[in-house]
């Protein structure tokens, strides 16, 4: 049986670019820490606002999927879910408003893991909800013929809770021996991965995990930007790394950097939209108008509405219709596109 030993991390030879991530992190950090004392009026818009972005990316990672429209809908409870896409849709919101609101009481155990996945599940009614792989599975690659290669073999179902009590246990040691939380906690998630121990649900469940491990640290950029967004865009990156650490794993001898790396940089990049968010928010000496310029200078593509809102918080729907308006008539942005396709662009 492999062993898990995170006090080894206190000696892993880390080279100068995960340093660099580490301190990027810290700093933004403190700056977000700042911004959220002065600007909590804004900061449920952009909790809600994550939210829906991480439900939809986390799922999408998977390939389970809704319209937009449906998943406005199901994100405002204003309508139950219809089919098995959506029950797991709103499952991961579930979940997701169960960390936010109660990370500090939520102690990583075996028991409050298996509820977390019952609660995943809790609209689907799986008959494996909140509990460990009642069989054997391996994750596997597909290719564009839709044919499946092995890329792992994850621990057996007879063995999982007993990897998964192991797997606890050094968790807790790693606490008293004070293991930097930003290489436990990606260490400590890809193991999860590697012990796979769910039927299903094992994908979303360490993302969830994640965010929860993040928000008990003191990090709390995931409340405010979607890392679930961030890791969908990357997911080709995602795989990569993560299978690249997996190399060797039932024998102990794998490399964690490759997926400490990519988490950091996931991390870091999620910290530094938060910054830009709050920057924009704060140029009080800006008009309306000035400040959607200014993001409009700031981006590549073309930007629709909704973009606007999520990038500016603050001002309400109608004033970013307004701010449109002025724009389009002074000629510094065109209109491509009609009805729920239209976007913007800078001219």
């Amino acid at each position: 049986m492999r062993e898990f030993n995170y006090s080894k991390l206190l000696n892993l030879n880390l080279p100068v670019d995960i340093y660099k991530l580490i301190a990027g992190i810290y700093e933004c950090k403190g700056k977000q820490e700042l911004y959220v004392a002065n600007y909590p009026d804004v900061l449920e818009k952009m909790i809600e606002v994550a939210k829906i972005q991480s439900t939809k990316a986390s799922n999408a990672i998977e390939g389970i999927s809704t319209s937009d429209g449906r998943l406005g809908e199901l994100m405002s409870k204003k309508s139950e879910p219809k089919n098995r896409n959506e029950e797991e849709i709103y499952g991961y919101r579930v979940v997701l408003d169960i960390i936010h609101d109660n990370y500090e009481n939520i102690e990583l155990n075996k028991n409050n893991i298996l509820t977390l996945h019952s609660r995943l599940y809790s609209y689907s009614y799986e008959s494996h909800r909140g509990k460990f792989k009642s069989m054997d599975n391996a994750i596997v690659e597909r290719n564009a013929l839709g044919e499946e290669k092995i890329i792992f073999s994850p621990v057996s179902s007879f063995e999982t809770e007993k990897y998964i009590n192991e797997w606890l246990n050094a968790f807790n040691e790693a606490l008293k021996i004070e293991v930097p939380p930003l290489l436990l906690v990606p260490t400590f998630i890809h193991d999860f991965l590697c012990i796979h121990p769910f039927n299903d649900g094992n994908g979303r469940m360490s993302r969830l995990l994640t965010l929860l491990l993040l928000y008990r640290f003191g990090f709390f950029v995931g409340r405010y930007i979607s890392l679930e967004m961030i890791i969908e865009e990357s997911k080709d990156d995602y795989y990569s790394e993560l299978q690249a650490s997996s190399e060797n794993w039932h024998e102990g001898t794998n490399d964690e950097l490759p997926f400490i790396r990519y988490m950091l940089s996931v991390i870091l990049k999620a910290y530094r939209i938060c910054d830009e968010r709050f920057l924009l928010i704060s140029e009080q000496s800006l008009s309306s108008s000035e400040r959607v310029m200014h993001v409009f200078n700031n981006s590549l593509e073309p930007l629709s509405k909704s973009d606007l809102m999520i990038l500016c918080p603050d001002i309400s729907q109608r004033t970013i219709e307004r701010a449109l308006k002025e724009l389009q008539d002074n000629n510094l942005i065109q209109k491509i596109g009609k009805g729920r396709s239209t976007r913007y662009i800078k001219k």
